[in-house]
């Protein structure tokens, strides 16, 4: 799940970076983590329908809906978003509905991929890649599996100092929520303030948050286990055998990473044309294939190469599978006290 990237900026066909948002013209306007989808992609989508694209880069799902809700999503024709984000903007009044029948590749998903509970039907949102979060740890450093979230909340003494976790709210709460047996989209004040206590005292066994490099200390060991989306745990897997992906048994968050046409795009029907071309079978499988993520795209997880299972498991996780797990949705206000929870944890000492 890309959650952090590159500098804003709008990225032109010639490959020139041009810091600053993107501004309303004759051509859409995408906006997208760095390196989330092929460098290609908009070169080859400009020569199938003779539509011409900018990128504009975003680091965080924050920045980008910081941008849309100045802008009422004016300048912006297709968003990638996380889903609870897409789910808000849609409550906002700032997701455009939708035609289906502008979308025929839609049938390369799986059933599964039109059941997620932020936007059954895909009425607003039209999903791009899915996963989980779970434990990725050293199998030569650390004793055993670690099947629990309490391993970073009360980790044993020899992995002490040898943790990271993610600091993103979501992310880091939902550590703390999952250990206690509470739902990731907890809205319970009392269990809110629960999670923050036991994460706070868990700062006392980590090496640091880390959102980016937290693959990389595995692979050095200056860590022994990291909370880690499942595809970024695959780099570091394929740097490092001994590296392993596990869901702690009492089960993880399903994330989900959405393609959404803001409400004031003033270019809905190529809007709609690129999201169809991104749903193509090929360029799916460049998704999995390069950032190896799994994607909701049946067709194109059918011709993944068989071998880079074997070396992600991970990649392997069927969508059945994928759906039991707890989708993370809008929490709507609720998401202050995330906020503040989170500032408190960081600043605690």
């Amino acid at each position: 799940m890309k959650r952090l990237g590159g500098a804003t900026a709008v990225l032109m066909l010639t490959g020139t970076l041009i810091a600053g948002s993107a501004v309303a013209a004759e051509k859409i306007v995408i906006s997208n983590w760095d390196g989330y989808m092929p460098a290609d992609l908009l070169e080859r989508f400009t020569a199938a329908t003779g539509i011409e694209a900018e990128l504009a880069l975003h680091g965080t799902n924050e920045e980008i809906m910081g941008k849309v809700m100045a802008s009422g999503g004016k300048g912006y024709d297709v968003i990638f978003v996380s889903s609870p984000f897409a789910e808000a903007l849609n409550k906002l009044g700032l997701a455009a509905t939708l035609d289906p029948a502008a979308l025929p590749n839609m049938a390369n998903f799986y059933p599964e991929a039109m059941e997620l509970k932020h936007d059954p039907g895909n009425t607003f949102s039209v999903p791009y890649a899915w996963g989980t979060t779970g434990l990725c740890y050293r199998s030569d450093l650390v004793d055993g599996e670690p099947d629990s979230w309490s391993y970073l909340l009360t980790p044993p003494e020899a992995l002490s100092g040898k943790i990271t976790m993610l600091s993103t709210d979501r992310w880091l709460l939902a550590a703390g929520f999952l250990a206690n047996g509470y739902s990731v989209n907890e809205t319970d004040p009392a269990k809110i303030e629960q999670a923050k206590i036991d994460l706070i005292a868990a700062k006392r066994g980590l090496l640091a948050y880390d959102d980016t490099t937290f693959y990389s200390k595995l692979v050095s060991g200056e860590a022994s286990l990291v909370q880690a989306w499942d595809g970024w745990c695959n780099y570091g897997i394929g740097e490092n055998s001994d590296i392993k992906y596990v869901i702690p048994k009492e089960g993880t968050d399903l994330w989900v990473d959405a393609m959404v046409i803001p409400a004031a795009s003033a270019h809905k029907a190529p809007a709609h044309q690129f999201i169809n071309f991104v749903l193509d079978a090929e360029n799916g499988l460049w998704v999995a294939e390069n950032i190896l993520y799994k994607v909701p795209n049946k067709a194109a997880m059918e011709a993944l190469d068989p071998s880079l299972i074997e070396t992600y498991p991970n990649l392997g996780m069927s969508p059945a599978d994928l759906l039991k797990e707890e989708q993370l949705l809008d929490v709507g206000e609720t998401q202050r006290a995330y906020a503040r929870a989170v500032s408190e944890i960081m600043a605690a000492k």
